[in-house]
């Protein structure tokens, strides 16, 4: 997200957790605390988290500072909703389909909290040290006073995330009764220093993030109904409530709510605002978040990606969406594209090396090798689980390079390659030869290197790039059935279909005519 934390280190004379990189040396007993500027009691005693998100956040609305760096395509639309809940100090979910970088944004929400925030040294839920709420830590500032030691949290360590599970239980989550504490620290069952304490207090102080909430078991649900609500806590037998200070968000997906589980309604009435995530609207913001997230630079020589591959790569996701073949309740995640552009390049390093080649250059027919990285992330309809994955891929695929080569190629006259195609021309694009070989084989069709101008294409590029632009050239043909190419990426001409009679057709026929015949001999009778 580029964010970047300081971790904490601590010193011999230092409290612990006190991180190393600060302008001034951070306090490190309550009576210092309380004789500094930026940590006084009257900023820091009931200033909430989601006071302090709120003021963060004004901050840099004023400073004009991005609020979620690395998150593209929300400017107009998830961002201002968030803004909006933080400013109303709301807790919120966040609804979408999967790959809609729902937990990237909530782990993001850190960059809203301060840089440092002090706690009592040695509390399991970082009691504030100007209002604890354990007992612990009340007992241990009655003895010590001023002389009681501080602990730091960075900004990462106020966040803790749950995956929801059926099997997460309230205990987990809210905390129990520990008998061997109990019994090591010699205390009856009865004290609050028996307790074992869940996530939520654990979280105490910060943000608390529960992804998938429809996962979590209904019971388990109402277990946070007084933390969104009171905004506190009671732990299974005992007449404590702890008034934690929290931020809750959440993240969920709509398809859980029918295959899985749901929210219940009155937790998902006291849940602030519901956010709705979405795919790219554009091509080039779904290109923009791909070249992000994808690793492409690789140790091994030069990975030119050409633009129209990129273009290729991100219309097979935004094909697929549309596809009524692909069940779009379930998506298809950004994760698709990152995915194929990464075995794409992969096959073309894979290539360069077998080759002994210094320029790694991934071509459209890469694409056919990425299909297990396709596959796996597209869940399909009846009708395409009739056809099969690999079919309905191979089409989508097939569609996404017609559509960008329209782009390119869309004013180009392309009867000249096609006629040297319908003359008997072949040829076969194969990873087994190395660039230079295959580039000396496509010279031989008439036109077409003449023909790579819209692609940028120079005479004096390496032999890599200039195939893998002809190669985007006679695929982008194919899939406008111009010339044909089989499973071995050999390309021939068009193959003209005729239309021959089937056995069925045939019977069909006969029985029609008997059929006449029989009507008419009726006819003549009456």
């Amino acid at each position: 997200m580029g964010i970047r934390q300081t971790q904490p280190s601590p010193s011999a004379h230092r409290a612990p957790h006190l991180p190393e990189h600060h302008a001034l040396p951070l306090p490190q007993t309550l009576g210092q605390l309380r004789a500094s500027r930026d940590f006084s009691e009257t900023r820091l005693r009931t200033r909430r988290v989601k006071d302090e998100m709120r003021e963060n956040l004004i901050a840099r609305l004023r400073t004009r500072e991005s609020i979620f760096p690395g998150i593209i395509g929300y400017e107009d639309t998830v961002v201002p909703q968030i803004v909006n809940a933080v400013l109303s100090r709301q807790n919120f979910i966040l609804l979408g389909l999967r790959g809609q970088a729902k937990s990237r944004i909530l782990r993001a929400l850190t960059a809203l909290l301060d840089e440092y925030a002090p706690y009592i040294a040695g509390c399991e839920i970082r009691d504030n040290p100007y209002l604890p709420i354990c007992r612990r830590c009340r007992d241990l500032i009655m003895e010590l006073g001023d002389a009681t030691p501080l602990g730091w949290m960075t900004r990462d360590e106020r966040y803790v995330e749950k995956l929801a599970t059926p099997d997460v239980t309230v205990a987990d989550l809210i905390g129990d009764l520990d008998p061997i504490k109990a019994a090591r620290g010699g205390h009856d069952l009865a004290s609050e220093m028996t307790m074992h304490y869940g996530l939520l207090p654990r979280a105490n102080r910060g943000i608390f993030a529960v992804n998938e909430l429809p996962d979590l078991a209904g019971k388990i649900q109402v277990a946070l109904f007084n933390i969104m609500q009171e905004g506190d806590v009671q732990i299974k037998g005992y007449p404590v409530r702890l008034e934690l200070d929290l931020a809750l968000v959440f993240s969920a997906n709509p398809e859980d709510y029918t295959a899985r589980g749901k929210i219940v309604t009155p937790l998902k009435d006291r849940i602030g605002s519901e956010i709705r995530t979405h795919y790219p609207e554009t091509l080039e913001e779904g290109i923009a978040i791909t070249t992000q997230e994808a690793w492409t630079e690789r140790e091994f020589g030069e990975a030119v990606i050409p633009q129209y591959l990129r273009e290729v790569i991100e219309q097979v996701a935004f094909t697929a969406r549309e596809d009524k073949k692909v069940d779009k309740r379930s998506g298809v995640s950004q994760r698709l594209p990152i995915s194929t552009l990464e075995l794409s390049v992969s096959n073309a390093e894979r290539r360069a090396l077998l080759h002994g080649e210094s320029l790694v250059a991934p071509r459209v027919g890469d694409l056919y090798t990425a299909l297990p990285g396709i596959t796996g992330k597209l869940e399909l309809e009846y009708e395409g689980e009739m056809k099969g994955a690999d079919t309905v891929v191979r089409d989508i695929v097939r569609g996404a390079i017609g559509k960008v080569f329209d782009k390119y190629f869309s004013d180009v006259n392309t009867q000249q390659i096609e006629q040297w195609f319908n003359l008997g021309g072949t040829v076969k694009i194969s990873d087994d030869q190395p660039a230079q070989a295959t580039l000396q084989e496509l010279k031989q069709i008439q036109g077409l290197t003449e023909k790579l101008a819209p692609l940028g294409v120079k005479s004096n590029d390496g032999p890599e790039v200039i195939t893998a632009a002809a190669e985007f050239l006679l695929e982008g043909m194919c899939a406008h059935r111009r010339i044909s190419r089989n499973e071995e990426r050999s390309f021939a001409a068009e193959r003209k279909q005729k239309q021959e009679r089937t056995v069925e057709r045939v019977e069909a026929e006969r029985e029609y005519e008997q059929w006449q015949t029989r009507r008419s001999r009726r006819g003549s009778f009456n």
